[in-house]
C-alpha cells in the first residue's frame, strides 16, 4: 500500500475520465449502502432489541449520527499529515468493518439467551457490544468522509476540469443509490424471522449484510491500488496551521497599540514566525471557513427526514393499494429524487440557466437550495395543520390505566386493567400499522361488584399480542389463553392511525365459535390524510438538496489550497454534525405545543440564514488557489512549482475563469 509519485504516474482514460474513478465510485455505493442500511433500522434495535425507550433511542441514534459528521477532521488530520488519502481510507474502512461485524454479533440474542426463552440474558453484553461497534463505525465512517471525495478529485488531468466537475455529481448519484437501496432492502431483511432456539426478528441478517458491503467495498477500492494518482501526506499541516492562527493572534495582541502600523490582514502578523506561503494558505481555508458558519441550518432540517417527518407519516394513511408503507419507508423518495434530479440539474437546468445569462454561481445555487428547503418545511406545516385536523386527543396514561367495565349489561363486573399503548415488548405500530392503537388487556372477573383490589379479582384470561409477525401490516393477530393452556385466536382487522379497544365477555369460552362474542370498539376512525402528500416536501427538498450539496462538494474542494483538500471537505461535513446537535437543542428545549409551528419555526430561521449567507456570497470572491500559491513560490520553472503544489488543484481555474468572466463587478481575487 506504499503511495506512488502523482508526478510520474499517467491515469489511464476510458470515455475520458480516469479508469480509477470507477474503483471509487464502486467503493462509495458499497459504504454507502453498507452506513445507510445499518442506520434504517438502528432505533428499531435500540427500542425492541436492547428495550430502551423512545427518548433514549432517539438519543443515542442522533448522538450517533453526529459523532459520525464530528470525526471526519480526524480522518482529514490522518490523511494530509500522516497515512496519506489511500492509506487511510484502507485502514479506516478496515476500523469501519470490524464495526459493523461487531453491531451483528451483538444483535445475535442467542449468544446469552442460555434459557432458551428468546430473551438475552445478558443485556449489558449486547449492549456494549452495539456502543462499541457504533464507535468504530462513527470513527471509519467519519474518517475516509472527507478523504474519499478529495482522492477521487485528485484522480483528473489539468484539462479534465469538466470531467472531474461531472464526477462530483456521479459520485453524490452513487452516495444516493447505494441509500436508495438499502433503505428499502435492510427493513425487509429486519423483518424476517432467525434464530438458532427461538425465532425473533433478524437483526443479525440487518446489520450483517451491510457488513458484507463493507467488506466488498474494502477490497474494491484496494483493487484498483495500481491506476491511482496518489499524493504523499505533507506533514502535520493542521497542526501548522492552528500554531500559525494562534502566533497571529497573539503577536497581534502584544502590538495592539496605535504605535504600530496595521497590517492589511490579521493573519500578517504571523509573518515573524511562519512563511507567507502558509499564512496564504490559511488566509484561504478561513476565507472559505467563514462562508460555512450559516450552513448548518440547513442540515437542521435537512436531517429531519428520518426524525420529525417520520413520525408526521405515523398519523396518516399508508395504504397504497397493493402495498403499504411504513413511515420510515417514506424515506426512499428522498434518494428516489436524487437519482433523477441530479442528471437533469446537470443536463437540462443548469445548461438552460445558462443560455438564458443568468450568473448562477456556486454560492447563488447554494443560496436557492437552502430557500427550497424552507419552503419544504412550510409544505410540512401545511400538511400537519390538516392532519391535526383529524387528529383526536389520545387518553393520557392515568386515564387507560385502571377501567372497571359492565360488558354485555350482565351483572358480574369486568376488571380491565390497561397499558400504555405499545407496552407490550414487540407490539407498536411497526408491526399493526402506523399510528394504530391497540390497548392491551389483562381480563379479569370481580366477583365484588363494589371491589377495586386486584387481589379480590380472579384472572380467566389474558389478552396477548402474538409475537409472530404478519404478512399483512394492517391486522394483529392475538392469543387469549387461559391457566390450562386453552387457547383462542383473534385477528383484528386495522385502520391507519384508528384505536380499537378489545372487549371480551364475562361469558368467553374457548372452543371452536370462541372469536363470535369478543369485540373491538373503534375509538378513532382511520387517519384520512394519505402519505402521498408528502412527496411535496420531500420534491421541495431533494431540489434543495441537489443544488446545496452538490454545489458544496465541488466548491469546497476547487477552493481548497493545495494541502488542505481534505482538512476543508472536513470542515463542510462538521457542518452536518453541528446542524443534527442543532435538532437536539430544539427537541430538547422546545417547548412550542403544536407540531406545525416548529416545522414554521425552523423553516423560518433557514430563511433567515438564508438571507444572511446571500450577503457573504456577494461580498465573495473566488479563488485559484494555484495561482495564489505559486505568487509565493521561489522556484523558476513552472513545472516545477507544479511539483511542489502536487497538482492538486489542476482544475479550480474553471471556476475562477467561469466567475470572472461572468461577474459585472471587478472583484479581483485576494486573500
Amino acid at each position: 500500500l506504499e503511495d506512488s509519485q502523482p508526478q510520474a504516474k499517467q491515469s489511464s482514460c476510458c470515455l475520458g475520465y480516469p479508469v480509477s474513478i470507477f474503483f471509487i465510485v464502486v467503493n462509495e455505493f458499497c459504504e454507502r449502502f453498507s452506513y445507510y442500511g445499518m442506520k434504517a433500522v438502528l432505533v428499531l434495535y435500540f427500542k425492541y432489541f436492547i428495550g430502551w425507550d423512545n427518548d433514549l433511542s432517539t438519543t443515542i441514534y442522533h448522538t450517533f449520527v453526529a459523532l459520525c459528521y464530528l470525526t471526519p477532521i480526524l480522518g482529514a488530520i490522518i490523511a494530509d499529515s500522516w497515512l496519506g488519502k489511500f492509506k487511510a481510507i484502507v485502514y479506516l474502512s478496515i476500523v469501519y468493518t470490524i464495526g459493523q461485524v461487531i453491531m451483528a454479533i451483538s444483535a445475535i440474542h442467542d449468544i446469552t439467551d442460555t434459557n432458551r426463552d428468546g430473551t438475552p440474558d445478558n443485556m449489558t453484553f449486547h449492549t456494549a457490544m452495539s456502543m462499541l461497534g457504533l464507535m468504530l463505525i462513527a470513527l471509519g465512517t467519519g474518517g475516509i468522509k472527507p478523504c474519499v471525495a478529495a482522492f477521487g478529485g485528485d484522480q483528473f488531468e489539468e484539462h479534465q476540469e469538466k470531467q472531474r466537475s461531472t464526477f462530483f455529481s456521479i459520485f453524490y448519484l452513487s452516495i444516493n443509490a447505494g441509500s436508495l437501496l438499502s433503505t428499502l432492502i435492510t427493513p425487509i431483511l429486519r423483518a424476517q424471522e432467525c434464530g438458532i432456539y427461538s425465532k425473533q426478528s433478524c437483526f443479525p441478517l440487518a446489520f450483517g449484510v451491510p457488513a458484507a458491503l463493507m467488506v466488498v467495498a474494502l477490497i474494491v477500492f484496494i483493487a484498483g491500488h495500481s491506476m491511482y494518482i496518489m499524493e504523499s501526506p505533507k506533514g502535520n499541516i493542521l497542526l501548522r496551521v492552528m500554531k500559525c492562527i494562534g502566533f497571529a493572534i497573539k503577536n497581534r495582541f502584544n502590538h495592539r497599540s496605535q504605535q504600530h502600523p496595521k497590517r492589511e490582514h490579521w493573519m500578517d502578523w504571523a509573518e515573524e514566525k511562519y512563511d507567507k506561503l502558509l499564512i496564504a494558505q490559511v488566509k484561504m481555508v478561513l476565507k472559505v471557513l467563514f462562508l460555512y458558519i450559516p450552513l448548518p441550518m440547513f442540515w437542521a432540517l435537512f436531517d429531519q427526514q428520518g426524525s420529525r417527518w417520520t413520525l408526521q407519516a405515523t398519523t396518516m394513511d399508508g395504504n397504497f393499494g397493493a402495498f403499504i408503507i411504513q413511515p420510515d419507508q417514506m424515506q426512499i423518495v428522498n434518494p428516489i429524487l436524487i437519482v433523477i434530479m441530479v442528471p437533469i440539474m446537470d443536463s437540462a437546468v443548469y445548461p438552460l440557466i445558462k443560455k438564458c445569462h443568468i450568473n448562477f454561481t456556486p454560492l447563488r445555487r447554494m443560496t436557492v437550495g437552502m430557500l427550497l428547503a424552507a419552503l419544504a418545511f412550510v409544505a410540512a406545516a401545511l400538511l400537519q395543520i390538516q392532519i391535526d385536523q383529524t387528529m383526536p386527543n389520545f387518553p393520557s396514561s392515568s386515564q387507560i390505566q385502571v377501567k372497571f367495565l359492565n360488558l354485555e349489561n350482565t351483572s358480574v363486573p369486568v376488571e380491565v386493567e390497561g397499558q400504555e399503548p405499545f407496552a407490550v415488548p414487540g407490539f407498536d405500530d411497526w408491526f399493526c400499522g402506523p399510528g394504530s392503537h391497540i390497548y392491551i388487556y389483562r381480563i379479569a372477573i370481580c366477583r365484588d361488584e363494589n371491589c377495586k383490589a386486584r387481589k379480590q379479582c380472579k384472572p380467566i384470561a389474558r389478552l396477548l399480542f402474538c409475537t409472530d409477525l404478519i404478512p399483512s401490516l394492517l391486522r394483529a393477530n392475538f392469543t387469549i389463553v387461559n391457566e390450562e393452556g386453552q387457547t383462542c385466536h383473534y385477528i383484528l382487522q386495522l385502520g391507519f392511525g384508528s384505536s380499537y379497544t378489545v372487549l371480551i365477555p364475562s361469558t368467553f369460552s374457548f372452543g371452536e365459535s370462541c372469536t363470535e362474542n369478543i369485540k373491538a370498539i373503534q375509538d378513532i376512525e382511520p387517519n384520512g390524510i394519505h402519505m402521498a402528500w408528502q412527496v411535496i416536501q420531500y420534491f421541495l427538498m431533494t431540489c434543495g438538496e441537489v443544488v446545496f450539496s452538490v454545489t458544496g462538494l465541488d466548491f469546497s474542494y476547487a477552493q481548497a489550497p493545495s494541502n488542505m483538500k481534505s482538512v476543508l471537505q472536513a470542515g463542510w461535513l462538521l457542518t452536518v454534525a453541528v446542524g443534527n446537535i442543532i435538532v437536539l437543542i430544539v427537541a430538547e428545549a422546545g417547548s412550542l405545543p403544536d407540531q406545525w409551528a416548529e416545522y414554521v419555526l425552523f423553516a423560518s430561521l433557514l430563511v433567515a440564514v438564508s438571507i444572511i449567507f446571500a450577503v457573504m456570497a456577494y461580498f465573495y470572491t473566488y479563488m485559484d488557489p494555484m495561482e495564489i500559491e505559486a505568487k509565493f513560490m521561489d522556484l523558476e520553472p513552472e513545472e516545477k512549482k507544479r511539483k511542489e503544489l502536487g497538482m492538486t488543484t489542476k482544475d479550480n481555474l474553471a471556476y475562477v475563469n467561469n466567475e470572472t468572466s461572468n461577474n459585472t463587478d471587478d472583484k479581483q481575487t485576494k486573500i
